[in-house]
């Protein structure tokens, strides 16, 4: 593959190539994410939201028997699972976006021992505005120098503008 720029993720490697992003899982990590994501979000999505109904009706529950810490901490959690839910609903697992299909990239910095450096790539999938979540490796995987590579392949190949 000529011209071609990888960097590692969370999960596998990134391979920009001249017409595409390709992603690939790759060892122990990748094996799990194929497993337990595959191609879509909507079995995950499906599970939040079992977990959310669970919670909330806990919530109900605890509020009725007038345990009214508890049934906040239910409510709070499940309203949270719902919230994320709906701002998944967007996201797409797919491991080929095609450059030309591409309206935006964005970096977002990794906050320290809480969240990891990621792209996110907003592409039209099947007529419809998707977003895809590229993670970088963590801080206990070199993730600080894999960051700056990454950063580095992507203002190369002019897909991030900074």
């Amino acid at each position: 593959m000529e011209n071609e720029k990888i960097f590692r993720t969370k999960t596998g490697y990134c391979h920009i190539l001249p017409d595409k992003i390709l992603l690939s899982r790759d060892g122990i990590k990748g094996s799990v994410a194929n497993v337990t994501v595959g191609k879509s979000i909507t079995g995950i999505l499906i599970i939040y939201g079992g977990l959310s109904a669970f919670l909330l009706f806990s919530a109900y529950n605890s509020f009725l028997k007038g345990q009214v810490p508890i049934a906040m901490v239910y409510a709070i959690v499940g309203l949270f699972l719902v919230y994320g839910i709906f701002k998944s609903l967007r996201n797409s697992t797919a491991p080929i976006i095609y450059r030309d299909k591409i309206k935006s990239v964005t970096f977002k910095k990794a906050i320290f021992a809480i969240t990891r450096s990621r792209f996110e790539v907003v592409f039209e999938e099947e007529g419809a505005i998707k977003k895809r979540i590229i993670m970088l490796p963590g801080a206990m995987s070199n993730g600080q120098n894999e960051t700056e590579k990454a950063r580095a392949i992507m203002i190369e190949e002019q897909l991030l503008n900074e």
